[in-house]
């Protein structure tokens, strides 16, 4: 073996060994609705720049710990959550932490796409204006064009951008959310079945769109296809009945995961 191909042969051994750094991390989270348990004692990491799956059946959990991530269970009343969890390292449960700040860097995209009433230069401009990214019209503009080019949407829109964000296709509703989302520069985008109000060929698009995004931002995403996890994630974790059954490597979780109640679930037995 000569030695370029002995240092090629390094590299790719390094790649596999190196981990990736951990974004976030949950600990013995716990959410309780009232007197009604929903989430018990999930321990998850979140790795940086990857896409991981939360994958169970309706009503498991893992919407509930999504929302965890950036405190949007803050807005029901009922709800208490325990436990700890981490953005760097850093306790967003903390009194100090500021849920603004927490939710520019921790962005969300919902499961349908919900623009504001707005232009879709507004719709994008409002979070850059709110949280004072941008000094001049100038940078604002700047920022839009970002967004919307690294959602994929900016040479459909290019032309009309003060028309109504409602006045676009459903697929392309929903990758202008993600453009608002990604607008603020965020660390994390959580996206809480954002395909399941789209067609196949939008579904698509926002699939490739997740792709080329985690590059530069870590994705949590939970999804009801098994089909899609296994396309868009390279974790995946499975929750049932509030319960982190098993969490690993997505190619591992889908052909030859540890839990009984993984493999039933992924081959259709419940769900």
């Amino acid at each position: 073996m000569n030695m370029l191909t002995e240092a090629a042969v390094e590299r790719k051994l390094d790649t596999m060994d190196e981990q990736p750094a951990i974004k976030m991390r949950g600990e013995n989270v716990t959410v309780h609705y009232g007197d009604t348990q929903a989430l018990f004692d999930v321990n998850l990491d979140v790795p940086e720049k990857q896409v991981i799956a939360l994958i169970g059946p309706s009503g498991c959990g893992k919407s509930t710990f999504l929302r965890c991530l950036n405190r949007m269970n803050d807005t029901i009343d009922i709800c208490r959550v325990g436990g700890k969890i981490t953005l760097d390292d850093e306790n967003i449960y903390d009194p100090r932490i500021d849920v603004v700040e927490l939710r520019a860097r921790v962005g969300m995209v919902f499961q349908k796409p919900n623009p504001f009433p707005k232009s879709i230069f507004e719709n994008v401009a409002y979070g850059p204006r709110i949280h004072g990214l941008a000094s001049a019209k100038s940078d604002l503009d700047g920022i839009v064009e970002t967004s919307l080019q690294k959602a994929g949407l900016w040479n459909e829109v290019k032309d009309r951008l003060h028309a109504p964000g409602t006045g676009l296709s459903g697929g392309q509703q929903q990758r202008l959310c993600i453009a608002r989302a990604i607008a603020v520069s965020p660390e994390v985008i959580l996206m809480d079945e954002p395909c399941s109000a789209l067609d196949p060929i939008a579904t698509a698009k926002i699939e490739e769109l997740i792709d080329e995004l985690r590059e530069n931002y870590t994705i949590v995403i939970v999804t009801h296809s098994m089909q899609q996890a296994a396309r868009v994630s390279q974790r995946t974790a499975m929750f049932h009945l509030g319960n982190l059954v098993e969490e690993g490597p997505t190619d591992k979780m889908f052909t030859n995961p540890e839990e009984k109640r993984t493999q039933d679930y992924i081959t259709g037995r419940f769900g």
